[in-house]
């Protein structure tokens, strides 16, 4: 390989996270092989599916977390929009609105969520955190009052065919909750390599001053990831209402969590300008390798958060030593001594 390429190479790793995927993937095999071994039962087709219905949601969060993030912002809201589209859907659908509707409404109204959080970060130029903390208990409350505090009833057999195009249902052996999330992240990840838009948000954040200065729409171009996570988080309700057949005012709870999580464990930098949507997917299998392998083991539930949470800081950590240049100024400091 001639210098020039070589240099490429290494660039192309450095900007947009390749590096951190090829590692984490790497950590992916070496979880399963270990899990392997220890529970024969873990590479079973009907483990496999069920921990690949069970990732997909996460997925689809992390895309849209990972939107957020490569702009240099965050969505706390996540989980609470996931909780508003499960009860919305849900209470409409036992009130004898279709199921079509209900969807849409939901879907609706979680992007008019997101549409809320992208102008008070990119208009009102409120910190994210702030911003969407508050969208958060918004969404949270909306979730608990759309049926008087209560969880719906069961949302009925005429929905049937909701819960089985959301979870129970397969097209060529596979869940169709696995297809969603498949052509969610084709199209997503399409427009963030492949267009103009996803130049943009990279730009934004990298530095976003300079975006603004070379003519990049900054405001419209926050307003759009939060709007794609907002959508993603909705069509997580969705699949949530669908798994359990009711709504429930939980719904969604630590979602921001394993939304985070996901991202970061794949290579998506906190500090924005860097990750590649297939990392997120990777790490949001390694978050569900790790919860259904420990399940496998025997560890409880609390153990199992305790590890995610360990890996995510450690993730987050690196990624910012590295992006710092700390290590380069630790072996300096070691040769001046």
């Amino acid at each position: 390989m001639s210098k020039k390429h070589a240099d490429r190479w290494r660039r192309w790793l450095r900007i947009r996270g390749m590096s951190q995927v090829l590692t984490v993937t790497a950590g992916l095999i070496v979880l399963c092989i270990i899990f392997g071994i220890m529970s024969p039962n873990f590479f079973s087709g009907r483990n496999i599916g069920n921990l690949l219905r069970q990732i997909a949601p996460i997925i689809l969060i992390g895309i849209g977390q990972s939107y957020v993030l490569i702009t240099g912002n965050i969505d706390l809201s996540i989980g609470s929009v996931v909780g508003m589209s499960c009860m919305l859907s849900a209470t409409l659908m036992t009130r004898g609105v279709p199921s079509v509707a209900a969807s849409a409404a939901a879907l609706l109204a979680s992007m008019l969520v997101g549409l809320l959080n992208g102008s008070l970060v990119a208009r009102c130029k409120l910190p994210p955190f702030i911003a969407t903390l508050g969208t958060m208990t918004i969404a949270r409350g909306i979730a608990q009052i759309v049926n008087n505090n209560y969880n719906t009833d069961a949302i009925g057999d005429h929905a049937q065919g909701f819960r089985d195009l959301f979870y129970y249902g397969n097209t060529l052996g596979i869940y169709n909750t696995v297809w969603i999330a498949l052509i969610l992240f084709l199209i997503l990840n399409f427009i963030l390599r492949k267009t103009p838009i996803g130049q943009y948000i990279y730009a934004v954040g990298s530095n976003i001053s300079a975006a603004g200065l070379s003519g990049v729409d900054t405001k419209f171009t926050v307003i759009i990831v939060y709007l794609v996570s907002s959508l993603c988080a909705g069509i997580v309700g969705l699949v949530t209402c669908a798994i359990s057949g009711m709504g429930t005012m939980d719904a969604g709870n630590m979602y921001e969590m394993y939304a985070v999580a996901a991202s970061v464990i794949g290579g998506v930098s906190t500090l924005g300008g860097q990750g590649l949507l297939f990392g997120t997917v990777i790490g949001a299998a390694i978050w569900g390798v790790l919860q259904n392998g420990l399940q496998f083991a025997g560890a409880p539930v609390a153990i199992r958060n305790i590890v995610i949470g360990a890996i995510v800081i450690v993730s987050v950590l690196l990624d910012v030593v590295i992006r710092s240049g700390s290590f380069r100024f630790w072996k300096a400091k070691g040769q001046n001594n």
